[in-house]
């Protein structure tokens, strides 16, 4: 399994063989560092520890020991992620993970944060169609219409209402790999990749 941390940089578009244009997704894949490997025997799962762009930030003691022999002054990593593996023994601490890994013309999985729009009505968030805006109807254009039923005699859990829309964890799965820029760790995936500019994402390959 390959893995790595990235940056959402943008969207482009790629001119293909033929001429026709692609949509792509440029993505900042690293440079990742291997900061702990769990095991079975101590940790009780199998997974490796990534992270991910350097900064200058406050760490805690805890922090700090775990960190020791990767920091550089005051500087940690703003993201720390895990990812289960099958095999920790081909993998140790302070290994370096690059974009490289992955291959052109090879399939990837996403994972990343969509865009907060905070609190919505059900028109935007879940798409109902809204009541008519005739026959004696007035503002209620985009109202959601009967919550309720006669028995149970409360609103059913799960039931579609307005509430706060977007910031959810999603994966945009089978993602191709149009090019893969190694001197700059930039990957470029054919299509859209969730969230804004800036956001960090994982991504995997089989």
């Amino acid at each position: 399994m390959k893995y790595i941390l990235g940056k959402k940089l943008g969207m482009t578009q790629v001119f293909d063989d033929t001429g026709k244009a692609q949509p792509a997704t440029l993505i900042q894949a690293g440079p990742c560092v291997v900061t702990g490997v769990m095991t079975q025997e101590k940790n009780g799962y199998v997974a490796v520890q990534l992270g991910f762009v350097e900064q200058e930030k406050k760490l805690n003691k805890p922090q700090a020991g775990h960190l020791k022999e990767f920091l550089n002054g005051k500087k940690g990593f703003a993201v720390l992620k895990e990812f289960r593996i099958e095999d920790s023994e081909s993998v140790k601490k302070g290994d370096k993970v690059l974009a490289e890994q992955f291959e052109k013309g090879s399939k990837v999985n996403v994972r990343s944060k969509t865009k907060g729009k905070g609190f919505q009505g059900v028109v935007k968030r879940w798409g109902f169609a809204g009541g008519p805006a005739s026959h004696g109807q007035k503002h209620s254009l985009r109202a959601p219409g009967s919550i309720g039923s006669a028995y149970p005699q409360h609103v059913m859990k799960g039931k579609k209402m307005a509430g706060r829309m977007g910031g959810d964890n999603q994966t945009t799965r089978n993602l191709k790999v149009i090019d893969v820029i190694k001197d700059k760790n930039i990957l470029v995936v054919k299509g859209a990749v969730s969230g804004n500019n800036g956001t960090i994402v994982e991504i995997t390959s089989q």
